[in-house]
C-alpha cells in the first residue's frame, strides 16, 4: 500500500513537471535549452522538463506607482509631484529579452520624463495644465516602451504641491479674489438695483401724468358741456322771456298804431299759436 502511494506521488510530480497550465489572461515563453522556441496561449500544454523552461507573462493591465519626488520648476520653484502610470504588454517576448526589468524601467523613465516636463514649465501654469501634463508625459513614456513590447495607456498626476509658503500666499490671493468679486457682485446688485428703482419711479411718474392729463382733459370736456348746456338754456330762456315781455305790451302798442312789428322769437310764438286755434276751430266744425 505505502509502495502504491509512493509511486502515486512520483507520477503527479512528474506529471506536473510535464503539464502546464496557462490562464486566459496569460501567455507563457517557451525557451529550449537556452534558447526562445515558442509562445503558448491560454489552455494546458506538454513540456518536456529539464529542456524547456516556461516564463508566464500577464496581459492584463496593470498600474505603477510614480513614487514621490521635488521637481524645479522653470521659474526656480521647487514642487513635490508623484502620479500612477497604466501599462499593458502587447508583445511578451520583447517585454522580457529588450529589458531586464520593465517594472522599474517604467518608473525611472517617468519620473524622468516628469522631470523635464515639469522644468519647461512655470508654476501657474504646472498647476493649471495637469491634463496637457498627463498627455505629454503618457506620450514620451510609450515612445521608449515600445521597443519593450509594452504600451502605456495612460498616465495621471495625482498631486502637485507647492512649497507651503508658497501655498499660503496662493491661499491668501484665492482669500483677496473671493472678496473682490464678493464687493464686485454686490456693487452691481446695488447698481442694478438703483436702476430698477430709477425705472419704476419713471415709469409711476410717467403713468401719473398721463392718468393727470387725462383726468384734466375730461374735466374740461365736462366743463365745456356744461358751459354749452347752459349758454343754451340761457338763450332759450331769454327768447321765451323776451317774447313774454313783448305779448305784455302789445295791446298797448296795438292801441297807439295800426301797424304791430313783431320780433322773430315773438312772431314764430303767435304762428304756433295761430296754428293751434286752426285745429281746435276745424274739431268743432267737425262735431257740428
Amino acid at each position: 500500500m505505502i509502495e502504491w502511494l509512493f509511486w502515486l506521488v512520483v507520477a503527479i510530480i512528474v506529471a506536473k513537471a510535464f503539464i502546464v497550465i496557462v490562464r486566459p489572461y496569460e501567455v507563457a515563453l517557451v525557451e529550449r535549452l537556452g534558447k526562445f522556441d515558442r509562445i503558448l496561449k491560454s489552455g494546458i500544454h506538454f513540456v518536456i522538463p529539464l529542456i524547456e523552461r516556461v516564463i508566464p507573462v500577464d496581459l492584463r493591465e496593470k498600474v505603477v506607482d510614480i513614487p514621490e519626488q521635488e521637481v524645479i520648476c522653470k521659474d526656480n520653484v521647487v514642487v513635490t509631484v508623484d502620479g500612477i502610470v497604466y501599462y499593458q504588454i502587447v508583445d511578451p517576448k520583447k517585454a522580457i529579452y529588450n529589458v531586464a526589468d520593465y517594472l522599474v524601467a517604467i518608473i525611472q523613465l517617468a519620473q524622468t520624463s516628469l522631470r523635464s516636463i515639469i522644468g519647461e514649465m512655470e508654476l501657474d501654469e504646472t498647476l493649471s495644465n495637469r491634463e496637457k501634463i498627463n498627455v505629454r508625459l503618457r506620450e514620451e513614456i510609450d515612445h521608449t516602451t515600445d521597443k519593450w513590447g509594452i504600451k502605456i495607456t495612460r498616465v495621471e498626476i495625482k498631486r502637485i504641491d507647492p512649497p507651503r509658503d508658497i501655498q499660503d500666499a496662493m491661499a491668501m490671493q484665492m482669500k483677496a479674489e473671493r472678496e473682490k468679486r464678493a464687493m464686485i457682485l454686490e456693487a452691481e446688485g446695488k447698481k442694478t438695483s438703483a436702476i430698477l428703482v430709477a425705472e419704476g419711479q419713471k415709469q409711476s411718474q410717467i403713468l401719473k401724468a398721463e392718468g393727470e392729463a387725462q383726468a384734466t382733459k375730461l374735466k374740461a370736456e365736462a366743463q365745456a358741456k356744461a358751459i354749452e348746456y347752459v349758454v343754451g338754456a340761457l338763450k332759450d330762456a331769454d327768447k321765451k322771456f323776451l317774447t313774454l315781455r313783448y305779448l305784455e305790451y302789445l295791446p298797448e302798442v296795438a292801441k297807439s298804431s295800426n301797424t304791430v312789428l313783431l320780433p322773430y322769437e315773438a312772431s314764430e310764438f303767435i304762428s304756433s299759436l295761430k296754428g293751434l286755434s286752426e285745429v281746435l276751430s276745424s274739431k268743432k266744425r267737425s262735431k257740428q
